[in-house]
């Protein structure tokens, strides 16, 4: 993993990434960068796990980092800083 590649991870990707019908019923890809997000657990492993295969970014997420995920915008900065990414 390169920073050039978590820095290239921006509210768009996240939104890619949680587009999938299977994993998140709904309209994600109209979500606005600040609309509220529940992420479910099988949901939040998904989207690790996609972070991992396409950027070999691997996190661990605490509890309380869980818990902020609650936006496009707040996914975004927690996976870029993360990844020793710059924010927004």
């Amino acid at each position: 993993m390169t920073t050039e590649a978590v820095s290239s991870i921006s509210p768009d990707t996240v939104r890619e990434l949680l587009a999938d019908s299977r994993i998140f019923p709904g309209r994600l890809a109209d979500l606005t960068d600040d609309a509220e997000l529940a992420l479910d657990s099988l949901g939040l492993l998904w989207l690790l796990h996609e972070v991992e295969q396409r950027y070999g970014l691997v996190v661990e997420p605490t509890d309380e980092e869980v818990a902020g995920l609650t936006s496009v915008r707040r996914i975004t900065d927690y996976l870029r800083a993360a990844g020793g990414g710059h924010g927004r």
